[in-house]
């Protein structure tokens, strides 16, 4: 009886140190938004190489700039891919090519590539997207006021979503139409793998006149390597 009695008694006294300990494992288990999104970046800056999907799904009456852009990317940098751009009411599609330092384009109506400059056509070179320090990475550590928001599955996958607001100045480095003085929103997709899987972008990137364009990214095929050389 004596040895039932007390055993009843340790338990009893053990119980509230057991839950709070459980609290105390289930709380730390909550991860700062910024530590998942600095480890997205990381994971962004040292794949050897990934795909790119650059969508709106409409530019503002009048607007010349970048539609669509599709292609795979390495740090070399270098992109291989193709691009959509509105200009003088018109869209245009052309295969590209960024590497060593250059970007080159097959136009409409030829068949060779040439080179270009991406900023004639409001496009950005899309080799510079892969840049650590003022490129797509740039965009998950340099933003404020960041909130988990809810999580999904894809799958298998669980994907949990996080806002931000990122300066403009940040933004115009990535994409240069992009209005520099003026904040934009910033919706961030990250896998359980802490890999960004989506960022949507929201702001003036053709001037306040133009109102508000939102530009969605994906990101897929983490760890590929692409061979990109100049034509």
């Amino acid at each position: 009886m004596t040895t039932t009695r007390t055993r009843f008694v340790t338990a009893a006294l053990l119980l509230p140190l057991a839950l709070g300990a459980g609290a105390c494992s289930h709380g730390s288990t909550k991860t700062d938004p910024s530590v998942v999104l600095k480890a997205a970046k990381k994971h962004l800056d040292e794949t050897t190489g990934l795909h790119l999907t650059l969508d709106t799904p409409q530019l503002p009456p009048g607007t010349n700039g970048l539609l669509h852009a599709e292609g795979d990317a390495t740090h070399d940098p270098a992109f291989k891919g193709s691009i959509k751009v509105a200009a003088s009411g018109v869209t245009a599609d052309a295969k590209v090519i960024a590497a060593e330092g250059a970007v080159y384009a097959v136009l409409p109506f030829t068949t060779k590539y040439v080179q270009i400059r991406p900023a004639d056509y409001g496009a950005p070179d899309p080799a510079k997207l892969m840049d650590t320090e003022s490129g797509l990475s740039a965009l998950l550590t340099k933003g404020h006021d960041i909130t988990a928001g809810k999580q999904q599955r894809d799958g298998s996958q669980v994907l949990s979503t996080y806002t931000a607001t990122v300066p403009g100045s940040v933004v115009a480095q990535v994409l240069p139409s992009a209005d520099a003085s003026k904040p934009f929103d910033a919706t961030f997709t990250i896998t359980d793998t802490n890999r960004l899987h989506e960022a949507v972008l929201t702001g003036p990137f053709y001037g306040a006149k133009a109102g508000n364009v939102t530009y969605t990214i994906d990101f897929t095929d983490y760890g590929s390597t692409p061979s990109i050389s100049a034509p």
